[in-house]
């Protein structure tokens, strides 16, 4: 059985951890309906499940230490929330076992973060490529 809400978490992250490192350093907030679209609450008001699940990672990537904020608005979003140094510095500093020779310094270095990295990976649509990259986050600096 495949675990598809870790495959969704990771889809999760990669958005949310892309999203702040596109914005840094100016706060911003982040909304669960641009990461997974619109989803219609049950009949009771309740958020869909997969609504509640980014949500969940990203007050998950908060308590970890990769992001922090001001404030929630009900389930929807964070408000005036920005990467912290740590996940800044992770997404930022290129990965050395990727650095490309063959093009010019600036590029070969952009091309070789972690944030280029989960772009790339997200643009695949490979699941595994995704899991790989984004474990790589969650990896102590070596």
């Amino acid at each position: 059985m495949a675990d598809l809400h870790i495959e969704d978490f990771y889809q999760d992250v990669a958005g949310i951890l892309l999203g702040l490192f596109n914005s840094f350093p100016r706060p911003t907030t982040l909304f669960v309906s641009d990461l997974v679209g619109e989803l219609e609450p049950d009949a009771f008001g309740v958020p869909a499940p997969r609504h509640q699940a980014c949500f969940s990672a990203m007050l998950w990537l908060a308590e970890e230490g990769f992001l922090r904020y001001t404030d929630v608005i009900r389930q929807e979003a964070i408000d005036q929330c920005c990467l912290t140094e740590r996940a800044f510095v992770r997404l930022a500093t290129p990965i050395k076992a990727l650095h490309d020779d063959t093009l010019p310094p600036t590029i070969a270095r952009q091309r070789a973060t972690l944030a280029q990295q989960l772009r790339d990976a997200r643009a695949s649509a490979s699941s595994i490529q995704l899991a790989n990259v984004v474990q790589h986050c969650f990896q102590a600096p070596v």
